[in-house]
């Protein structure tokens, strides 16, 4: 296995533009208020893991290139640039200036040796484009860069992408639009155009998000609030169903004896498809958030009456009255705070604190997104990263996002 004192094992082979494989006729799309507070923040960097395909590399490459292609014809927004007027207000251009596609190997790396250890490796950052970059970078740069690394049995198809264009529910339908259109060529049968997807995006910007509201950025863009070079360590920790079940559980005050699992399972999945009898209050995704912020709380060993904070990121497309299209394209997400002495984070119990996310979720409706909007619109500010306190959390990304739905034509993906 490559250690930290090895050569970097993951060497860049070529570098290609990518275009669509259709001229865009969107024009300019205007960033609202939940894309501009984006720009401070790094390019969204996700990818899939797969065992190695069975076709030679040249030929998978090339399938990926067209299957590319062929996606941001739907997809025009991610082929463009951003660009700032004379007003200040800031736009994607869909210009169709293309993307990067960039073809990598990593042939002494084997697939144990990204998914075993408990950290992420040092070279995992190898399988991405744009490490360190910052969204605002999108008005002189490619708003999206897809790379392909080989592995000695595996592939990984990383992507990075400007999150002020675009957030975890559009980034996810794109990679599995990316994903089907591949699976259609790789099995020869699309030797005409494509002329539709599954999940075709929604350009709509008629929304409440489009504000007149101008942010006034520095010369050069936002600055990045934290130190990027501090060290940084990365841990995975992988919980089991059994270890989940039993968490929500708790959190829901429902007794769960030890071999209940199943029997648990079967009355809360009866229970959310009855519309007479109560759900648990408390989700799967809160109870272990719950969870994370006692933990780190007692390890911070923070005074009692400190203030914590706990911020998670919500869905607001299903929240607005009258709702967005579920397939809004653009960040339609807001960062929701919940605060808590250490105190009581630490000395209450795990119901507590995941009664105290659960409520804040609820209560975030069309009413209160509106609210968030007229908050920012009188200060606007790009969103701000970093910890300062030394008592903030912030929890991204979602277990519902489809990861997982990615066949690009050589099954689904392993990590």
């Amino acid at each position: 296995m490559p250690s930290s004192s090895s050569t970097f094992p993951v060497t860049l082979v070529s570098k290609t533009m990518i275009f669509p494989d259709q001229r865009s006729n969107l024009g300019e799309l205007k960033l609202s208020v939940s894309d501009l507070p984006m720009l401070s923040c790094h390019y969204i960097q996700k990818g899939c893991l797969f065992t190695r395909p069975s076709i030679p590399i040249n030929s998978l490459i090339s399938i990926l290139k067209q299957a590319l292609s062929k996606t941001l014809s739907f997809f025009s927004p991610l082929a463009g640039r951003l660009y700032t007027d004379r007003n200040g207000y800031i736009y994607i251009t869909c210009n169709d200036a293309g993307v990067e596609f960039h073809h990598a190997k990593g042939t002494t790396l084997f697939i144990r040796d990204v998914i075993s250890p408990l950290e992420v490796p040092w070279f995992v950052k190898g399988f991405f484009c744009y490490d360190k970059t910052v969204s605002y970078q999108g008005h002189y740069m490619p708003i999206m860069a897809v790379q392909l690394t080989e592995l000695a049995d595996g592939v990984f198809i990383g992507c990075s992408v400007n999150h002020a264009v675009t957030d975890g529910t559009s980034f996810w339908n794109f990679f599995n639009s990316f994903a089907e259109i591949c699976k259609r060529i790789s099995d020869n049968c699309c030797n005409q155009s494509i002329e539709k997807i599954t999940r075709r995006p929604d350009f709509t910007r008629e929304t409440v998000l489009n504000s007149p509201a101008v942010l006034r950025l520095p010369e050069g863009g936002p600055k990045v609030t934290f130190n990027e070079n501090e060290p940084l360590r990365e841990r995975i920790f992988s919980f089991s169903k059994e270890a989940i079940m039993e968490l929500k559980a708790k959190a829901n005050n429902f007794q769960l004896n030890a071999g209940d699992f199943n029997a648990a399972g079967e009355i809360m999945g009866k229970q959310s498809n009855d519309k007479y009898k109560p759900m648990p209050e408390i989700s799967s995704f809160q109870s272990l958030s719950a969870l994370l912020w006692r933990a780190v709380t007692r390890g911070r060993k923070l005074p009692a009456s400190k203030t914590t904070t706990f911020r998670m990121a919500v869905n607001c497309r299903h929240r607005l009255s009258p709702k967005l299209n579920t397939l809004y394209f653009g960040n339609a997400i807001q960062s929701i705070p919940t605060y808590a002495s250490a105190g009581d984070v630490t000395s209450r119990d795990l119901r507590w604190c995941a009664q105290r996310l659960n409520e804040n979720v609820k209560a975030h409706d069309d009413e209160t997104v509106r609210r968030f909007i007229k908050e920012w619109e009188k200060d606007p500010r790009c969103f701000p990263l970093g910890n300062f306190d030394g008592a903030s959390m912030t929890m991204g990304s979602s277990p519902r996002f489809p990861m997982y739905d990615n066949d690009f034509g050589w099954g689904r993906p392993l990590a």
